[in-house]
Formats: C-alpha cells, structure tokens, sequence
C-alpha cells in the first residue's frame, strides 16, 4: 500500500526567499528522492505541493502566503514549511486550514513522515521545534531544483548575532557550522556532476567554525576547497565586517580559485545608526582601502537599510555621502521593515513609509550612477567570466567574476564559438548599460 501512495502521489516543491532556503528545498527533495517518492517540477499536475516559505521581512512574506492561497485554491494538498511556520504556528494553521502538514526550520528531515500523512489522508502532521536547533542532514544527496553552472553549498545555519532588525536567530536557531570533511566532500561530488563554481552561504559566513574549531575557521576552509579539482571558482557570501581578519584578506588574495569578491552587508554608516542597529561601529573607509590595497581587483558588495527607528536626515545623508565615496561595485537598498520579535519592533521615532521610499530611491539612483560608471571602465578591457546559457538568438549570457548569480549583473557575449556552460572564458567588454556588460570572444 505505501508504495502504491508513493507512485500515485506526484510531489511538487516552491522555494521563496534566499539561497539558505534553496539548500533546504534541494535537500528535502532529496529526502523524498531517496525514499522513492515520485518528484515533479510542475506544480499543477502535483497532487501534494510542498511551499518552503520565507519570513524575513513583511515582503518576503506576503510573497510566500500568496503562493499558498494560489495552491489551495487550486485544491492541492500543502505541506508548509520554514520560516513561516516557525515564526507563526497555530495563527498560520488556523489562516490555512487547507494546509495538511507543517514543518519548522530545524525540522526538514520530517518530510518524509509529513507527505506519507498527507498521502495516506491521515489528520494534520506537524513538526516545529519551539526552539529551533538545525543541524544538516549530511546523510542526504541535495536534489537540485536548478542545475547550472554554479551550486550553493550552505556551511552553516543559525545565527549568534542579535540585530536589531533582524527575526532570524529566532527562526534559526544558534550558530552550527558543518564540518570542514563534510563540506569537503560535498564540493567534491558538486565538482564530478560538472558544477564550476561553488557559492558558500551561511548567515554569517566568517563565523564559520567558531562553534567547532574554537576559532573562525573560513580561512582553512578557503584553502582546503581550492585544492579541489573540477572547481574553478569560489565564492563566498554574507561575510560580516568585524570578523573580516587578515588570515581570511590573504586567503582571498592568495587562493587562485576563490574569486576577487567580497559581499559585505555593512547596514549603514553613522556610528549612531549602527549602534542602534546593533552593528559593529568600526572605520568602514578604512577597511575598504585595505580590501582594496590587499585584494587585487577585488569587487565589493554591500546592502544597507535605510528608515531604521531614529534616522535622522543627516544620517541619512551620511550613508549617502559614504556610499558617494566609497564607490561600490555592487550595492542593495533596503527600507527597515518592522518585524514582530525583533528589538526594533518597539523602538520611538519610526520612519514614515513615505520618508523610507524617498531615501531609498535617492541612495539607487546614486548607485545607478556608480554602476554605470565603473562599467564603462571595463570597457575595451578582459574580464574573465563563467559562461551560464546560450539563446535562441546565439547570445551567450554569462557573469564576469564580479557577479554573484541571482543578484548581480550579467554579461552578454557574442560569439561563434561554441561555449559549454561553466566553462570560465576571457571575454573582451564592447559595451555596458548601468548593471550588465557587453562583450565578445575573439
């Protein structure tokens, strides 16, 4: 009887929020995998839909509860999991009835019992650990839901940080960093699947280690992935400024595979706001000049949050005139979002929507402007870049190793060469817009 619901059963899975997320998706999918259940990648024609939600901020939400009321109404059966259940639990069940099964953040491994409920028609399942502890189910093939190119490799999950604006130690637990053997091993079977570039995410990819190793450890991690074969690129994401030492500035410099990319949300830049944010308050100029100086040909990236409780005007304006001089290569912005459970949630002087937007599109509008900027300087220069898909019209798209996918720009090449995703070719720049680059391959 099982393996008859097993056949009968189709599954789907949607992912919202960040790449912490995609990993969890991939490796529930490769629960099921496993225990032979039948996996498609077509929502309509599931009979059990999966939704693993994100709830980091009011927008990512409402994206993820949208996405469920569309499958409900198409009278599938939901299995919700993440972040959303793990921050609302009974208010989530009693808005989503239709909802058969949900799953908390440290809980992924019980998806396996959570569809077997739904396909056998049994009463509602649900699994949310009141204090989330994850621990990575090393024992499990990911079952990649996007197959390219690159391949995130989450390192560790949880945060220890408490900041301000910030719901995910409460969603996520404390920090747990997966062994280096472990990580090793993943990257080298990634590697023999045809994967050229690894992207390590975390919530905070410099504490790695710490929790394991008595000490941050992503130096040694850095050293021991770029002596992997059938790697070409590494890189690293969501790194934290005051962990940012120099053993980790000489492995950037010194590891050929690990490419000149530094993603660094700093928040802002007045001391005050920071503090209030409950950031690290350091000489942000200086720190750059020496990733600059050290890193050759380094490419930074950072976001900031703008409106957060008690900015002032002239706060504002000097991330703004921060951001004017430091000339990011990349840079995000973002209006605070008032989040239940966060420190912030209760803090006076609340910045008015309307107030939020306008700083955000003035800091943007700078950005455009810097963007555009630096990539005329690339122009009639050579960029190595990954090569990602080809058109129906012959283009090929890629990303020079200034970009990080999904979030970056692209570079648009014409050629006749025939190129393989995920090979790294040296592309000549004709041309630029404001965030993506033009070029050839002669």
């Amino acid at each position: 009887m099982y393996n008859n619901l097993m056949n009968k059963n189709k599954i789907a899975l949607i992912n919202h929020g960040c790449a912490k997320n995609l990993v969890d998706s991939e490796l529930m999918l490769g629960l099921l995998a496993q225990n032979g259940f039948n996996i498609t990648l077509n929502d309509d024609e599931a009979d059990i839909v999966i939704i693993n939600t994100c709830s980091f901020i009011h927008d990512a939400e409402r994206e993820s509860v949208q996405s469920i009321i569309e499958t409900a109404d198409k009278g599938k059966k939901i299995i919700i999991t993440g972040c959303l259940p793990q921050k609302h639990k009974d208010e989530l069940k009693k808005a989503v009835p239709e909802a058969v099964a949900m799953l908390g953040t440290s809980d992924i491994e019980k998806i396996v019992e959570a569809v077997k409920s739904a396909a056998q028609n049994k009463e509602y399942f649900c699994a949310i650990s009141e204090k989330p502890v994850y621990i990575y189910p090393e024992n499990v093939q990911r079952q990649q839901i996007t197959v390219g190119a690159s391949s995130y490799v989450k390192i560790a999950e949880g945060c220890n940080y408490q900041c301000g604006y910030c719901i995910i130690p409460k969603l996520r637990g404390s920090y747990r960093s997966r062994t280096i053997e472990n990580i090793v091993k993943e990257v080298k079977e990634l590697a023999q699947k045809g994967v050229s570039e690894i992207v390590l995410i975390a919530q905070d990819t410099t504490a790695y280690g710490i929790d394991l190793y008595k000490k941050p450890s992503l130096a040694r991690l850095l050293k021991e992935l770029n002596q992997i074969e059938g790697i070409n690129w590494i890189r690293v994401m969501y790194t934290y400024p005051s962990m940012f030492d120099d053993e980790l500035i000489d492995a950037y410099a010194n590891c050929d595979k690990v490419v000149k990319y530094v993603d660094i949300p700093l928040q802002h830049s007045h001391p005050e706001m920071l503090r209030a944010m409950r950031r690290p308050v350091m000489d942000y100029s200086e720190f750059l000049a020496k990733l600059r100086e050290k890193i050759k040909g380094v490419a930074i990236r950072t976001t900031f949050i703008v409106g957060y409780p008690g900015e002032t005007p002239e706060m504002f304006e000097h991330l703004y005139e921060f951001t004017k001089q430091a000339k990011f290569d990349k840079m995000g912005a973002f209006e605070f979002s008032k989040e239940k459970g966060t420190y912030a949630y209760t803090l006076p002087e609340q910045v008015p929507a309307k107030i939020k937007k306008q700083r955000k599109n003035k800091l943007m509008k700078l950005q455009k402007s810097i963007s555009l900027e630096i990539n005329q300087s690339f122009i009639d220069k050579q960029l190595p870049c990954i090569i990602e898909s080809l058109t129906d019209d012959g283009t090929v798209i890629a990303r020079s190793y200034r970009d990080a996918p999904e979030v970056d720009g692209l570079v648009y090449i014409k050629t006749d060469e025939l190129l393989v995703p995920g090979d790294i070719e040296t592309v000549q720049i004709t041309g630029c817009d404001d965030y993506d680059l033009y070029g050839v391959i002669n």
